[in-house]
């Protein structure tokens, strides 16, 4: 104690405060402290500062205490109830509008965040699909979080039209409330998908065929319409159809069970995907292969009697007799393809007396250059490419030998010839255009693509002017329209085994005079004598056309509307 009290009176001057005075102060630079005298820390800063610290670190050592041990079980079960989930945003998926903007597919945002697809047109449904939706499992969990195109555009285009979904990220407590909300990843939505299918004019040729089937007993029934100059598919359609909402969201099994169980096969693309046997609409192509080889002239006479007579080579005495439809009478090509000849074309494809026939290997070059017998490359899926019998293909399948017949057969779109509906489109767009055989497609504003028919501009002419006079002055007279001209080649081919079916075919382009359209109209399996159906179809799809002042017909009335 005492040592500490002479410590604490020491007023003894220390050496660096002899020379401080106030004679030197005004030197001191006051700004650097000069001249200040310091003061060293007491004992007592340094006890209380020592006490703090001890005080603060006992608080913290209690604290985690506290959180480790007397209560860490409670916390521990506390936290497992807090959860952090990383939710789908669903991303919408690319609408689907025809050539005029007028939308055909949208997208409804359900009330749990997903979104389903509308499709607003159901008769087209083979061409623009449908969707596979985003699955759940039993706990409402997704684990397959995309929704994919499943058929038509909407498969075949599903990259185009799908976006990307988005994630966010959720924390809730154990009492379900949420603590925290953010987005990690932001949704992308789809591609816009614009076709060249104009609604009002596709909506009145379902119409029209669809009257024509029910009316006159058919199964089934198809029909294209393409710009001769582009490609571009304006309207196509496949009857009888399903409904695109049935199938994406889930119908009756009462509706499902009506698609799978009707003859005209639904589910089937028909334009696409239906072969046929053609008839008569393959003579078009037959005469401007025959005139472009000069094997006939536009003058060349052939006479029809009703009937082709060959003998036998294996039994002497005996003929085959190969019928027309009805005696004709002498034919230049023009009449021969406005009144359908079967003889005429026989002779042209296989050769009768004193004419000389194409033969098969020559019909089959001349079908193969106007695109049949092999896929269009048009943008949907399930294209099939029909056939063109050959004798070698006879040979593989029946092991039996090529005959004559045959070769007559095959001229006149028979036997096993098989085509579809978008082939022969694109086949007379040929005829149409003067010889470009473009590639069909159902996209706005593609770039069109196209190859050249080597086939000679005098001999499509001559084939035009035998398709008006198909509508002038012989079988397709229904069209003989007074406010659109149009060229047009009908055909029927016998269908069943008792060949008591028939398929009505029509093909054509109008406006005559400078051609725009293309069209091919099928009907499957009518009764006997139905076969001038399919050019009713198109008269009353012109009638239609012609009462909505449609600028297909020379009118000027542009509606945007899918009201059916």
């Amino acid at each position: 104690m005492k040592w500490w009290r002479r410590q604490y009176q020491n007023t003894e001057i220390e050496p660096d405060e002899i020379f401080l005075d106030a004679s030197n102060a005004p030197a001191f630079d006051r700004a650097r402290f000069e001249g200040r005298l310091e003061k060293p820390l007491s004992q007592g800063t340094f006890f209380y500062l020592t006490a703090v610290l001890i005080l603060l670190f006992f608080i913290l050592i209690t604290r985690t205490w506290n959180l480790q041990i007397t209560n860490g079980e409670a916390f521990a079960v506390e936290s497992k109830s807090n959860s952090l989930e990383s939710k789908t945003i669903f991303a919408l998926r690319g609408i689907i509008t025809d050539v005029n903007g007028t939308v055909l597919v949208e997208n409804t945002i359900m009330e749990d965040g997903s979104v389903k697809r509308n499709y607003l047109l159901p008769s087209l449904g083979q061409v623009i699909g449908y969707v596979s939706y985003p699955k759940k499992d039993s706990k409402g969990i997704y684990y397959d979080t995309t929704e994919t195109g499943i058929a038509g555009l909407e498969a075949e285009y599903d990259a185009h039209l799908s976006g990307s979904n988005g994630q966010l990220l959720t924390e809730t407590d154990a009492f379900g409330k949420v603590r925290s909300e953010g987005t990690i990843v932001k949704a992308e939505a789809g591609q816009t998908l614009r076709l060249s299918i104009d609604v009002n004019l596709e909506r009145l040729f379902a119409r029209a065929i669809s009257n024509i089937v029910i009316r006159h007993g058919f199964i089934a029934g198809a029909g294209v319409i393409m710009s001769v100059d582009t490609g571009a598919v304006r309207a196509i359609v496949s009857y009888p159809s399903y409904d695109p909402n049935v199938m994406s969201n889930g119908g009756s099994p009462e509706i499902i069970a009506s698609y799978t169980s009707n003859p005209g096969r639904p589910f089937l693309d028909h334009t696409v995907s239906g072969v046929y046997a053609p008839g008569s609409i393959v003579k078009p192509f037959i005469a401007s292969g025959a005139l472009t080889d000069e094997l006939i002239t536009p003058s060349t006479i052939i006479d029809d009697p009703g009937f082709i007579s060959l003998p036998d080579p294996y039994n002497p005495g005996k003929f085959f007799i190969f019928k027309g439809w009805k005696k004709l009478g002498p034919l230049d090509v023009r009449d021969a393809l406005a009144w359908s000849s079967n003889i005429f074309f026989y002779t042209v494809g296989g050769g009768f007396g004193n004419q000389k026939g194409l033969g098969i290997d020559r019909l089959n070059y001349w079908y193969q250059q106007f695109g049949l017998g092999s896929i269009t490359g048009i943008d949907l899926p399930g294209e099939s490419n029909g056939l063109l019998p050959t004798p070698k293909w006879k040979r593989e399948a029946f092991n039996e030998p090529w005959y004559l017949g045959d070769t007559y057969f095959t001229a006149i779109g028979q036997y096993s010839m098989r085509v579809t509906p978008i082939q022969m489109v694109k086949a007379v767009a040929v005829i149409a255009n003067g010889g470009k055989l473009f590639t069909p497609t159902l996209l706005l504003d593609k770039e069109p693509m196209y190859t050249t028919v080597p086939v000679s501009d005098s001999s499509l002419t001559v084939v035009r002017e035998g398709m008006r006079r198909t509508v002038t002055r012989a079988l397709a007279g229904a069209l003989n329209l007074p406010y659109v001209t149009v060229a047009a080649k009908t055909g029927t081919a016998q269908t069943g085994t008792r060949n008591q079916y028939g398929n009505s075919w029509v093909i054509g382009f109008f406006p005559y005079e400078n051609p725009q359209y293309a069209f091919t109209v099928v009907l499957e399996r009518g009764p006997q004598g139905s076969g001038s159906q399919a050019v009713n179809v198109m008269r009353e799809l012109f009638d239609s056309l012609y009462a909505a002042n449609s600028p297909y017909v020379g009118g000027s009335a542009i509606t945007n509307t899918i009201a059916q």
